[in-house]
């Protein structure tokens, strides 16, 4: 366990690694946090109503990106990312 997944109350942190070996980025201008989350949405306007966008956000910016989103009409779900996420 490293020393921030001891300071998580024994928790591992999981990272968000992909084959190349960069880790998932927040979609938040300017920030250079890992995500850990998805938001997914799409414009009515132009994509059908099936069709999912995806945004990364980290745990800071999750709930700027959401409310960005909800205030066009565009949010439809935010959703832990997973392994297969990586």
């Amino acid at each position: 366990m490293d020393l921030l997944g001891s300071l998580a109350g024994g928790q591992p942190q999981q990272s968000h690694v992909t084959d190349s070996g960069d880790f998932l980025k927040c979609s938040r201008k300017g920030c250079t946090a890992e995500a850990g989350y998805r938001l997914l949405w799409n414009n009515p306007k132009i994509h059908s109503p099936e069709r999912r966008k995806v945004w990364l956000a980290c745990p800071e910016h999750t709930g700027y990106l959401r409310d960005f989103l909800h205030a066009r009409g565009f949010w439809k779900s935010t959703e832990p990312l997973g392994p297969a996420d990586s």
